[in-house]
């Protein structure tokens, strides 16, 4: 090929590559100007504020209450016995555990009952922890009592209802469902049942092994 032409063919490339490169410096320079807008309405679209006014709707209000049973995505919680504790079309409370209780869960549970649980409840359970105290010495007769866990009342209820309680909250006690998981709470339930349990056990409770570790003597005393 040519010299000459080989010459005019490169400068030809090099003209080629200045839009490129001014496209590319219009891209990322700063503008005192806004860029030329082709559809302005895909730059500036009309919206109405939040709780304006917007004649369009009867009631007069921008902003749209959600459809009668909207579900936020990959949040349907079909299961009513895990993510409700009830059961049945008379949302009864279920009985047992819709899920395996293990050590690491009652391990979770423990820990998430101190952070919640205990300043109200105590780490025990017995409705005397340091927000109860502290609420008890103002005496200024606006303090409900939280309940004690280990109590028959309590410990009559089914986990559901624990659950339930945890989830939506009950009487002064608010709701702790935004801020505990479901897993969580279920976690919670069961280290509620531990401490009810650890009040009120009996020796016959105790496996033989435990008891032999035990000693005899230990184990007259608990009968």
């Amino acid at each position: 090929m040519p010299r000459p032409i080989i010459i005019i063919l490169l400068i030809i490339v090099a003209l080629s590559l200045i839009p490129m490169g001014l496209l590319y410096k219009a891209r990322h320079e700063g503008k005192s100007r806004p860029r030329l807008q082709i559809v302005h309405d895909m730059d500036q679209q009309f919206y109405f504020r939040a709780q304006a006014e917007n004649p369009f709707f009867a009631d007069g209000r921008a902003s749209r209450q959600h459809p009668a049973g909207t579900v936020a995505r990959g949040r349907l919680d079909e299961d009513d016995a895990y993510f409700r504790g009830t059961t049945g079309p008379d949302t009864v409370y279920v009985e047992d555990f819709p899920l395996e209780i293990t050590r690491e869960v009652v391990m979770r549970g423990r820990d998430r009952y101190e952070i919640h649980c205990a300043p109200c409840h105590g780490s025990a359970g017995n409705g005397d922890g340091l927000v109860h105290r502290r609420a008890a010495a103002l005496a200024e007769g606006t303090w409900t009592p939280p309940s004690d866990l280990t109590s028959e009342t309590v410990v009559g209820r089914p986990v559901g209802h624990i659950y339930n309680s945890i989830n939506l909250g009950i009487r002064n006690m608010p709701a702790y469902g935004t801020q505990i998981s479901p897993a969580d709470r279920w976690a919670v339930t069961a280290w509620v049942r531990v401490l009810q349990l650890s009040r009120n056990a009996t020796i016959d409770d105790v496996t033989a092994e435990a008891k032999a570790r035990l000693g005899n003597a230990a184990v007259r005393s608990a009968e």
